[in-house]
């Protein structure tokens, strides 16, 4: 079984999740996008997305939260949230 790890991130006001895959171009990694939102999806909200997306997460996996600046060791920078989770194929196949 393949381990991947889906993230979410929001970038001016929309919440974005995807799925991380090694060696494949970003612009064809699975991803959803959850429109304008003032709060964070659920986790039940994220779940499904995954789901429908065909990924499910690993035993034990949760969301982990980071954060990071959107301009690269400028402290001044605007704050970007991130969370990550392991997932793997819903099938088991590499996705």
């Amino acid at each position: 079984m393949m381990e991947h790890t889906a993230q979410i991130s929001n970038r001016g006001g929309r919440w974005r999740l995807y799925v991380v895959l090694l060696g494949v171009p970003v612009s064809q990694w699975p991803e959803h996008d959850f429109g304008p939102a003032a709060v964070v999806p659920t986790v039940a909200e994220r779940s499904r997305v995954l789901a429908g997306l065909g990924f499910v997460f690993t035993e034990g996996a949760e969301w982990e939260w980071m954060e990071d600046n959107e301009v690269l060791d400028d402290d001044a920078s605007p704050v970007l949230l991130l969370a990550a989770a392991r997932v793997c194929s819903r099938d088991g196949g590499a996705a």
